[in-house]
Formats: structure tokens, sequence, C-alpha cells
């Protein structure tokens, strides 16, 4: 049982053929506030191995894995390592190839087979090098973001990820609101507002207008949606996709 999309695609990969890999949660939906049913509980009870992001990350599942006898592997202090408190109330810990790779290798030591793992692994080193040559020469090195997802990526690559704070993505934002947001992106001179998959681009869009700057899109791979998995995206894809948007709104050549 894998909690959500980053931890079933490390499964999968890693345990090949020989692991039956279920999501808790649905392709397209949002982890954090996941509400378990009755037979997701019990799921969860009969699993053979439980990968989950703990410290609050999802609630329902840290309180059903309370009651729970088998094993389980919190991947988030395996992620964070010694710095967890340097973006200690960020856990998109996956968003860093390197240290998703840490996780990788994780869950290949507690399925017994760490051969995937580290050929898993050596991919999202040459991820990481693509994402380091991408990033070198940029003309701006903020990201303005609708939600703090992206702090582990932006400490890694040399980005300051700028939040709208205050507000959530739904939020009807005030006239004042509004102005602060504003002063805050042109104080950085960014020409872009990354809105997110999964929640609402609302903010980003009212916000970007008002400044008259352009939105883009960064997915945090909470959920990749069934269509986008139809199509046969994943990580990789998805990490492309972002490392190409990244690129273009902070002007890399």
């Amino acid at each position: 049982m894998a909690a959500f999309y980053p931890l079933a695609f490390a499964a999968e990969r890693v345990g090949g053929s020989s692991v039956d890999v279920e999501n808790l949660t649905a392709a397209g939906s949002e982890p954090h506030d996941l509400e378990l049913t009755p037979g997701d509980i019990r799921d969860v009870q009969r699993a053979a191995l439980v990968l989950y992001l703990g410290d609050g990350f999802m609630p329902a599942l840290e309180r059903a894995l309370k009651d729970r006898d088998g094993r389980s592997l919190d991947l988030l202090p395996v992620a964070r390592g010694g710095t967890g408190g340097a973006r200690a109330d960020d856990p998109h810990v996956w968003l860093d190839p390197v240290r998703y790779g840490a996780m990788v290798r994780a869950v290949g030591a507690a399925l017994g087979d760490p051969g995937p793992a580290r050929r898993l692994s050596e991919r999202l080193r040459g991820l990481d090098r693509r994402y380091r040559e991408g990033l070198a020469h940029c003309e701006r090195r903020e990201i303005v973001t609708s939600h703090t997802a992206f702090g582990w990526l932006a400490l890694r690559y040399g980005l300051v990820q700028v939040p709208l704070e205050g507000l959530t993505p739904e939020a009807e934002p005030s006239a004042k609101d509004i102005e602060r947001l504003v002063a805050t992106i042109r104080s950085t001179g960014a020409t872009t507002v990354f809105a997110e998959t999964l929640l609402s681009p609302k903010l980003a869009e009212t916000v970007a207008r008002e400044a008259g700057v352009q939105t883009a899109v960064l997915d945090p791979l909470e959920g990749i949606g069934k269509d986008e998995l139809a199509a046969g995206d994943d990580y990789f894809t998805v990490m492309g996709s972002n490392l190409a948007a990244l690129r273009k709104a902070l002007g890399c050549t």
C-alpha cells in the first residue's frame, strides 16, 4: 500500500511484477485531505507493507497506522536526512530528485531487492543533472507560486520560492490582498505566477492579471490524473515539463 503517487511509482518500479501495489489516493486527487473509507482502513491493515509520509501529511492514514501490526515505512525522515529543519513545513521532498532517490533506495531495502532501486536512482541522478544544467544560467532565480510546495526543489537548485502567502489558492482576495501580492511580484521582477495542478488557479490568475504577468503551471506530483497516466505520463515526464516551465519563466539559456 502506497499513500500517494510518488510512493506508488517508486514501489511499482522497484518491486516490478513481484509486488502488487495499491495507491491509496485516487488518480488526480489531493492526498493531504484524504478521508479513508472502512474498506480503505481494512486494506491498510491487511497490506504487507505500507509506504507513507508522516508528520501530519496525511492525518487519516497516520491514525489508521496506529492500529496496524504489519510493517510501515515513513519515508519523510529518509528524504529529509540531516536538514529537516531547513524545510520542516514543506513535505514535498520528492520534488528534489536527489532526496527522492534516497526514498527509492529505502523502498528497495524494504522490498529486499536493491538492484531495481539502484537503477531507478541512476535515472534520478540523470534528472538531477538535467535540472542543474537547465537552471544554471537564468535571468531570474525567484519562482512565484500560489502554494509553498516547491521549497525542496528551490533549495536544491538555488532558486528562491516566493509564495502568495496569507491566502489559500481558492480564496477570494480583497483589494488590499491584491495590492500586497502585486507588490511582491513586482519586487522580484518575476514574469510568471505559477499555479498548480489539483488546486484552483483562481488566486494565481487574479494576481497575475493585476500585475501584468503570465501564469504557468508547476505540477507538485501529488497525484497525476487518469488521462495523463493513460497517455504515459509519469514522475520523469512531469518533472521534465516542470523544468521546461521553470526555464521559460526564469529566462534560462
